[in-house]
């Protein structure tokens, strides 16, 4: 037989402090990315984005005026694909 006790305040205050650390990683996560943001993101300088993805069709950028937008969500999962299919 298996006999566990626990301390249930230490079992809140742990879940808690949890549940603020997730919250603060849903609060930090942009909805767009800059150019500067994406070259962090992917770990690639721009010259080798633009050789290796930049231009596949499904890659999901926007222009706004003369800056590049890239919706966060979309180009993570496209990212992936990408990774997957080389």
């Amino acid at each position: 037989m298996l006999r566990i006790e626990m301390n249930e305040n230490e079992v809140r205050e742990i879940i808690r402090d949890r549940i603020h650390e997730l919250i603060k990683e849903f609060d930090a996560e942009k909805v767009f990315w800059d150019t500067t943001e994406l070259k962090k993101h992917t770990c690639m300088c721009w010259n080798t984005i633009q050789d290796r993805f930049f231009f596949d069709p499904r890659f999901p950028k926007f222009k706004v005026g003369g800056k590049w937008y890239f919706p966060a969500r979309e180009t993570k999962e496209f990212l992936i694909k990408w990774l997957h299919e080389q």
